[in-house]
């Protein structure tokens, strides 16, 4: 169970990453791997800020704060510099490494002793439970730390991805949707597409530096390598959530799929470890199971087609 509650909790985590990652490789179209940089940016902030007396949500808040800041950064030398998409993020990434080191003061920074953000939800719990240190889960004891911050990043997640699903139905969402369809419709319309593109590159950093927050406050730490692939996680994520409610569907939907698709590949991810996979092959079988999600959907649609088509000439 304890495998269960991990896997779930860095899952619902992680797809706050993934949801930005959703926002600009799906609605904008923008390939951003300002995600490794900026994901290690909320930890780092949020870390650093604990450390030094401020509460959980306040150091969180500025995380966020701050991965929309990485964001704009990209948006900025891609629109107004005219730097292709792809360098200006490796741009912002290498650049952010060093910012990182610089907002830390050294490679590793442990939250021990801090209060985090599940905090009061694992006090509330512990009252509830009459000064237990473990609830009963399906039968499972599971400690109150761990059940309270997956109750507290379940709700956390719920919430931002309603307001993201509410937003992108409002004008303004729906012009930043637009603006990765079809951007010469949109500046015939009289939209600012560059500045859709700057937007919407915030709020996807934003949610990224979130999640590095909360990473960092489940983990105990904030470390300057922690962001390295994450860019991959986020696309596999993705593309598994779609292959789980279609690729085509409503933004509502496609915000299920990824956080689903986050998940699961976190589930998966966590029993090839539980069965004795080497932590260095990580990436490895993390871009396997890319490489798989980004075949086996076509692989199947091709085989069914087929199968149909020599049942008609039958």
């Amino acid at each position: 169970m304890t495998l269960v509650i991990g896997a779930f909790t860095i899952g619902l985590i992680l797809s706050l990453l993934s949801m930005g990652v959703w926002i600009s490789f799906r609605i904008l179209r923008y390939c951003d791997i300002t995600v490794d940089g900026s994901i290690t940016l909320g930890a780092s902030v949020a870390a650093v800020l604990m450390i030094n007396g401020w509460s959980p949500w306040t150091a969180t808040i500025a995380a966020t704060l701050a991965g929309g800041a990485a964001g704009f950064a990209t948006g900025v030398l891609h629109t107004k510099f005219r730097i292709q998409e792809l360098l200006a993020g490796i741009l912002v990434m290498t650049a952010l490494y060093s910012v990182n080191l610089r907002v830390m003061g050294k490679s590793n920074v442990p939250l021990i002793n801090v209060d985090n953000i599940a905090s009061p939800a694992a006090g509330m719990l512990t009252r509830g439970t009459g000064g237990a240190d473990s609830i009963n889960i399906l039968g499972w004891p599971v400690p109150i730390p761990d059940a309270a911050m997956l109750i507290t990043v379940l709700v956390i997640t719920v919430t931002v991805a309603l307001i993201i699903r509410r937003f992108l139905l409002t004008h303004l969402g729906t012009a930043m949707r637009a603006t990765g369809e079809n951007p010469q419709m949109v500046r015939a319309q009289g939209v600012n597409n560059q500045a859709m593109i700057v937007f919407g590159l915030v709020c996807a950093n934003a949610l990224v530096g979130m999640s590095g927050a909360l990473l960092a406050q489940y983990q105990g730490f904030a470390d300057v390598q922690m962001g390295i692939g994450m860019i991959v996680w986020g696309l596999a994520s993705i593309i598994i959530g779609e292959a789980l409610v279609a690729a085509r569907c409503t933004p509502g939907l496609a915000l299920l799929g990824a956080i689903m698709g986050t998940i699961l590949f976190r589930l998966l991810v966590a029993i090839a470890l539980r069965w004795g996979l080497n932590p260095n092959d990580l990436k490895l079988v993390t871009a396997v199971f890319v490489f798989a999600a980004l075949v086996l959907p076509g692989a199947v649609k091709y085989f069914v087609q087929k199968r149909t088509k020599e049942k008609i000439h039958d």
